[in-house]
């Protein structure tokens, strides 16, 4: 696998290895962050790949040993939105439509989701139809930290996990390992990072579904399962501001520390998480969530708590954000609305003759 320097390497490599499509992303050093460029040419390969007899099924992964994938370039969607410029809509338009032909792809798509996978990554694996994790996984839609809202069809996976855990993930933003990610549906399979060298090569000899026979093993318990009874509980409350008197009397010292947590995020973006969480649950397919999602994502383009975030995670990295508003009672139900409103003729998020319009 190529590591080059970023600079000098094709950001994505494609090569067909027996009958298999595999696709690494190629940015190591940026933790093979999602570029708008990186994502076109996914797609185009997909495309091609879908009408080639020759490649019987697609394998992604990424270069390097940090992860697959940590997400899109945050850095140049801050850059965006402070410029009041619109590139971010036309990389989102492009790659929830890739999301979508991730979902759909009529071949199987593995996905090796070793080690660091977040946001935009999550996008290009957790929608494929073999997932793997191995013990170094860290898988997570940290939005909320940034001002931002889980997308990528993250309030799809999340709105149909068990009980309350998918919320439990999209408003903390807290990074789950291997069980937990399989109990979340956000993975199929644990396979040990040891063999995965072994599994890969496998894959270029045969079916994915020998593959994972062979390979394939329990992994090691997690803990978001003894976690249920105060979770489940906490997150059927109908507001953000319900669900954290809820954690806060618990009395579970875990369920205070969450309620920690979320409260160091953005108000505007729980609240706007929770709904969005709320209205992506069946019957709603996920074109038609990623569609509001793009509404969602444009919108809180134009706002100040996505800037302001990804400067103090990102940019200056004091962790010390100053949201607007500040407290979740100043963010009103009005607010929230606006985020999900139609953008209007021409703007909105449109798939081909098998999607929908939102």
């Amino acid at each position: 696998m190529r590591t080059e320097d970023d600079n000098a390497a094709p950001p994505v490599l494609f090569e067909i290895r027996g009958g298999t499509g595999v696709i690494t992303l190629n940015r190591p050093r940026a933790l093979n962050a999602l570029t708008h460029p990186m994502v076109r040419q996914m797609d185009a390969a997909l495309a091609a790949w879908e009408q080639d007899p020759d490649v019987q099924q697609v394998l992604v992964r990424g270069a390097g040993e940090r992860g697959l994938c940590a997400g899109g370039d945050i850095r140049a969607i801050h850059d965006d939105a402070k410029a009041g410029t619109t590139a971010s809509v036309a990389f989102w338009y492009d790659e929830y439509r890739l999301n979508a032909r991730i979902a759909r792809y009529p071949k199987p798509y593995v996905a090796l989701m070793d080690g660091i996978v977040m946001g935009g990554g999550v996008g290009v694996s957790a929608h494929g139809s073999v997932r793997i994790v191995t013990e170094r996984s860290r898988v997570a839609m940290p939005e909320t930290g940034i001002g931002f809202v889980p997308d990528v069809g993250g309030t799809y996976l999340l709105g149909r996990a068990p009980g309350g855990l998918g919320t439990h993930l999209a408003l903390t933003g807290a990074a789950v390992g291997a069980a937990d990610a399989m109990l979340c549906g956000l993975a199929d399979h644990f396979v040990p990072a040891e063999r995965i060298e072994e599994f890969t090569e496998a894959l270029a000899g045969g079916p994915a579904t020998e593959a994972v026979a062979r390979y394939a093993a329990p992994p090691a318990p997690g803990d978001l399962a003894a976690r249920r009874p105060w979770i489940d509980h906490c997150y059927a409350a109908d507001s953000v501001e319900e669900i954290v008197d809820r954690l806060l009397g618990h009395g579970d010292p875990a369920a205070k520390e969450t309620a920690e947590t979320i409260l160091a995020k953005s108000p505007t973006a729980l609240k706007v998480t929770l709904a969005a969480l709320r209205r992506a649950g069946a019957p709603r397919t996920l074109e038609r969530v990623l569609a509001q999602e793009f509404r969602v994502s444009c919108r809180a383009l134009g706002r100040p708590d996505l800037v302001e975030g990804i400067r103090a995670q990102v940019v200056d990295k004091d962790r010390r954000p100053r949201w607007s508003p500040a407290e979740l009672a100043a963010v009103t139900d009005a607010e929230v609305e606006r985020y999900f409103a139609p953008l209007g003729a021409g703007r909105e998020l449109v798939f081909g003759e098998a999607g929908v319009r939102p």
